[in-house]
């Protein structure tokens, strides 16, 4: 029996190396599309139409969404609705909505809806938008709230900035 037709061959395998790492590089090229496009599941604005900010600060972190045309009265009430409607999920320990669109394994995630109960969470109204601000005594959920909004901040990618 020839062992040619049985084993494969140094170039398969070569072949079939380059296909996997080409896979990987394109399912990490869209995580950002992925995000963006699942975003209108998840979030009722647009987010072509709107930003993202993430504060970091030294006892958790401020999250606004504000509109880029400051016109678009339509876009900042949406916004203003749907965060208004997240942090009262928030302050129960329900992060249903950034697990759907980012995955439940978010860095930070996990901790953040186990110990809610050492965080406060606020809602305001903003001129051009609205914005949820965390805070903890804890030195841990900090960490916490801060790699979770690191993650935001990748995957949102053009749809998002730090301050």
């Amino acid at each position: 029996m020839n062992k040619q037709f049985h084993q494969p061959s140094f170039f398969s395998a070569v072949i079939l190396f380059v296909l996997a790492l080409g896979s990987m590089a394109a399912l990490a090229q869209t995580k950002q599309e992925h995000v963006h496009n699942m975003g209108q599941n998840v979030m009722p604005f647009d987010l072509t139409k709107t930003t993202h900010v993430f504060r970091m600060t030294e006892s958790g972190g401020v999250q606004q969404v504000i509109v880029k045309d400051a016109k678009d009265a339509d876009q900042v009430s949406l916004i203003q609705q749907h965060l208004q409607h997240e942090a009262l999920a928030f302050q129960s320990g329900k992060y249903t909505d950034p697990a759907a669109l980012h995955g439940a394994d978010m860095p930070g995630l996990k901790d953040l809806e186990t110990q809610y109960r050492k965080i406060t969470v606020s809602y305001s109204a903003l001129p051009l938008g609205a914005e949820i601000t965390f805070r903890t005594r804890d030195l841990h959920l900090i960490t916490a709230i801060h790699r979770w909004f690191g993650a935001q901040l990748s995957e949102h990618g053009a749809d998002a900035r730090s301050e």
